[in-house]
């Protein structure tokens, strides 16, 4: 089958969600079909409206010598508006903003800000609605956490599939004296709190890499240098494919104590190399993922819940080494066989 992969993607952001629709289409490829990824734009505040029509109007329908595209897949706002007549939707997340993040995103706003936004809001809700009623054949949710948000804000049904590690060659080359951290540097990924917990008097002594950038990176910084971390937490800024799995392979667990994730890719990463993962009660998609004390640790999102995990786990290996193993087994359990055979229809 020769199968078009969607998602809209902004401009020098290297988000999940590409690392999953790039997996995709290496998967599709493996199993012996034509596939090709497609990325629509995703405009800033104000012209989202423009990225919905460019996206309505790309033909997908054709490759470029007329030969016909069997199925769309697409995965995030707005690129499960593109029109094809066997398209599945794999969602990733809608714009947040105006759905679960609305109440915070509104409380930066001016006045003429909030009726502006509202007024978007509401034709956003209503695209989103029509679109993945009725443009979309098919509702996968990438998570129980967006399968939830689908069913409170549009009332739209979805069946659950969380992707699985990136086709990539994850391995465990040995329990290190540190913890890992590879996440967008943004507020909602909290990785303040994974700074304080260290500034705890538990967690003295313990060491942490963090990869990635982003607009919370000199705060971080500032916190490090006020907590007097600086010899103990390193930023390394944003990583290659082959760095982010020699950090995996040789840390101790993985530390992603984010908000109402969507899914995070990092905790399925983390699993496939045999590494626990800590993670919090509202963390959304990896507090699905983790089962507290079997393949990871589960904590309150406070600086020292996570401090008495990660102090566990660093002072008992062979605890993080039995975490590992169980959570190596659920990553197994995640195949892209599998994912494929859901989403192809035939």
């Amino acid at each position: 089958m020769k199968i078009a992969v969607v998602t809209s993607h902004p401009p020098f952001v290297q988000g999940g969600h590409l690392v999953i629709a790039k997996g995709l289409v290496r998967a599709l490829l493996d199993s012996g079909h034509s596939a090709e990824l497609i990325l629509t734009p995703q405009n800033r505040f104000g012209r989202q409206g423009a990225a919905y029509l460019s996206t309505w109007l790309t033909d997908v329908s054709v490759d470029h010598a007329s030969q016909a595209v069997d199925q769309v897949i697409s995965l995030r706002y707005p690129s499960y508006a593109v029109r094809h007549p066997v398209h599945v939707c794999w969602i990733n997340h809608r714009m947040r903003e105006y759905y679960d993040q609305w109440d915070r995103f509104r409380s930066s706003l001016s006045w003429k800000g909030k009726f502006k936004e509202s007024f978007r809001r509401r034709l956003i809700h209503a695209a989103d609605g029509y679109l993945l009623k009725r443009n979309v054949r098919k509702l996968f949710s990438q998570s129980k956490t967006i399968q939830n948000r689908l069913q409170s804000w549009g009332g739209i049904p979805s069946e659950v599939l969380y992707p699985p590690p990136p086709p990539r060659p994850y391995r465990c080359d040995n329990y290190g004296d540190y913890f890992f951290i590879a996440s967008r540097l943004t507020p909602l990924k909290r990785i303040h709190l994974v700074i304080e917990a260290l500034a705890q008097r538990e967690a003295d002594g313990i060491r942490c890499v963090i990869a990635g950038s982003g607009e919370s990176l000199l705060e971080l910084k500032s916190r490090i240098v006020e907590y007097g971390l600086s010899e103990r937490v390193r930023l390394v800024g944003a990583i290659s494919d082959e760095e982010l799995i020699d950090y995996l392979a040789c840390c101790r667990a993985v530390c992603f104590p984010t908000y109402a994730e969507d899914y995070g890719l990092v905790s399925v990463e983390a699993f496939a190399s045999r590494k626990p993962v800590i993670t919090c009660v509202d963390s959304g998609g990896p507090a699905e993922l983790v089962i507290d004390r079997k393949n990871g640790m589960v904590c309150s999102p406070t600086a020292e819940s996570l401090a008495g995990a990660m102090r566990m786990l660093m002072d008992d290996r062979n605890l993080a080494e039995r975490m590992g193993d169980s959570a190596y087994k659920c990553s197994a359990e995640l195949t892209w066989s599998r994912t494929i055979e859901k989403l192809i229809l035939t």
